[in-house]
């Protein structure tokens, strides 16, 4: 579905979507594929069904996690599973443009608050595989979640919706997630200052270090730029 936004609320006015911001690693290469992908699509499936595979794919992203306590071989079914999320995720958006089927609020809207409720099974069922301390799976999701408003906010107020932070977006993160559970099979640790820590535990606490660095450079940037929008004289 398209991931375009309203700033006009209850307004008469035309809606107005906002600029896409893509900027990640994999991003040329990706839209490719999925111009390719969408074009050789069934046309009895459609943007809601892939929303669907996305959300039930993400989901059992987290069951395999939780299930992998007690058969380590489920990390693989979660790497299947991450692909399809990548699947229906990304290709939503792309074939209801091909397709010229765009509905803007409703895919922005069912898009997000899909990812959201997907992003806490993904979570609790990490939280619960005993490869990641919970308090720290718990915190990535907190991150993650202030990260979401702060980019949806600043879709409202600026019209920019960004899809990547860096060279970093979704499809990048589900790249280092599927590398870190084959990496799982291997060894779930990882030496650090002579003492070994969850591999997960590790990658972790850098992802949360990096998205609250991305919040705070994103916050205090949307905040200066709307001042001076809105500057009182």
């Amino acid at each position: 579905m398209s991931a375009s936004f309203t700033v006009s609320g209850n307004s008469p006015q035309p809606f107005v979507g906002a600029t896409r911001l893509q900027e990640s690693l994999v991003a040329p290469a990706e839209k490719r594929i999925l111009i390719w992908l969408a074009a050789r699509t069934p046309a009895w499936i459609n943007s809601d069904h892939l929303t669907l595979l996305g959300f039930v794919s993400q989901c059992f992203v987290g069951v395999c996690y939780a299930l992998s306590r007690l058969n380590a071989d489920m990390l693989i079914v979660g790497v299947a599973c991450i692909a399809l999320n990548w699947l229906g995720d990304s290709l939503d958006g792309t074939l209801a443009r091909i397709r010229n089927r765009q509905r803007p609020r409703y895919g922005f809207y069912v898009d997000h608050i899909s990812d959201t409720i997907a992003a806490f099974f993904l979570i609790a069922g990490l939280a619960m595989s005993g490869y990641a301390h919970p308090v720290i799976a718990f915190g990535m999701l907190i991150a993650f979640l202030m990260l979401s408003i702060e980019t949806y906010l600043a879709t409202y107020t600026l019209g920019k919706f960004r899809l990547s932070y860096w060279i970093f977006g979704p499809t990048e993160i589900r790249i280092l997630l599927a590398v870190g559970n084959l990496a799982l099979l291997r060894n779930p640790t990882v030496g650090l200052f002579n003492r070994r820590v969850l591999l997960f535990d590790f990658g972790g606490l850098i992802a949360i270090a990096g998205m609250s660095t991305m919040l705070i450079i994103s916050t205090i940037r949307h905040t200066a730029a709307l001042y001076q929008e809105e500057k009182i004289r």
